[in-house]
């Protein structure tokens, strides 16, 4: 798709695809006003006035929360602080998605190991009820020490997955050559924390060591800068006029309409920095491509890894 000269503008190509109505929403960082846990029995629990929410995982149960709200494109960042020691089995995750059997997901989950070896960062999507569009990377910091920003970026040309403000992975929208893309269903934000011994860890060779247990994971500062869908008409600025940030440490700041962080709507890996620090990522640190993996598409590599 040709991007068109203001995001306004892309977006009103989407409007009558919509399901609900959507307006902007700019949200602080407060857990209990954000979120709902719905799963877990006690096990996740907000913390700190909101400002934290932890995740546990025992041998009876993960736990898990999702936002109270869904969105139709936007930016989410997520502070992470990931089940330290040995981790094996266990799967952190922190996902977009909508339901039903074709339903749209945009994945990040975090693949538990041993104590000293790295985790894995495990990305896919799903458009129409289609994935199988893995990659996975090691990351190059250690992510059970302290927070990292991980974040999604959805606007109607691309997907960005970016960690600490670093690109790893964009998949564009190439509808015009027959990939689905996910812009009709409206999403919400979900966390987990749960069991996978079965695949998570070297394949499932490697077992959860029940001795670990119980294993947390900790969510700290977010942002959402996305359009929420409501009852009411279509109307979503790509611009809104401030949006607010709470960090770890609870400060709030709030930024201009001119601020990089209000640009989402028509973000890009455009600039030779982008590009540069994405192929850094790629050439360092991943170690799953579908777009590189001949055997497991014996008829053919799907049609975007064909796009350079």
């Amino acid at each position: 798709m040709a991007p068109l000269s203001h995001p306004s503008a892309l977006l009103f190509l989407f409007l009558p695809l919509l399901v609900g109505n959507v307006f902007l929403a700019a949200n602080a960082s407060n857990f209990n006003k954000n979120f709902d846990i719905t799963w877990g029995d006690g096990r996740a629990k907000v913390l700190d006035d909101g400002k934290l929410l932890t995740l546990s995982l025992d041998r009876i149960s993960g736990s898990g929360f999702q936002s109270k709200n869904q969105y139709l494109f936007g930016k989410i960042d997520m502070q992470i602080k990931l089940v330290p020691g040995d981790s094996a089995g266990t799967v952190t995750t922190y996902y977009l998605s909508s339901t039903g059997p074709d339903h749209d997901e945009i994945d990040l989950e975090f693949l538990g190991n041993q104590s000293g070896q790295p985790y894995i960062l495990h990305t896919n999507l799903y458009s129409q009820g289609k994935g199988n569009r893995e990659q996975q990377f090691y990351l190059w910091f250690d992510p059970r020490e302290d927070f990292h920003t991980y974040s999604i970026t959805w606007n109607p040309q691309n997907i960005i997955f970016s960690v600490d403000g670093t690109p790893i992975r964009q998949f564009k929208n190439l509808e015009t050559i027959g990939v689905p893309f996910p812009h009709r269903q409206p999403m919400r934000i979900y966390a987990s924390l749960w069991n996978a011994d079965s695949w998570a860890t070297q394949g499932g060779r490697i077992k959860t060591d029940w001795t670990w247990s119980p294993f947390t994971a900790t969510y700290g500062g977010f942002n959402i800068n996305a359009c929420k869908s409501t009852r009411r008409g279509f109307s979503c600025s790509a611009n809104p006029s401030s949006t607010t940030t709470t960090t770890l440490a609870g400060s709030s700041s709030s930024s201009s309409s001119n601020s990089n962080s209000n640009n989402w709507m028509n973000q890009e890996l455009d600039s030779t920095s982008d590009q540069e620090k994405l192929n850094w990522v790629r050439s360092k640190y991943m170690i799953y491509d579908y777009c590189m993996d001949d055997n497991r598409f014996p008829q053919g590599l799907p049609p975007e890894c064909k796009v350079s």
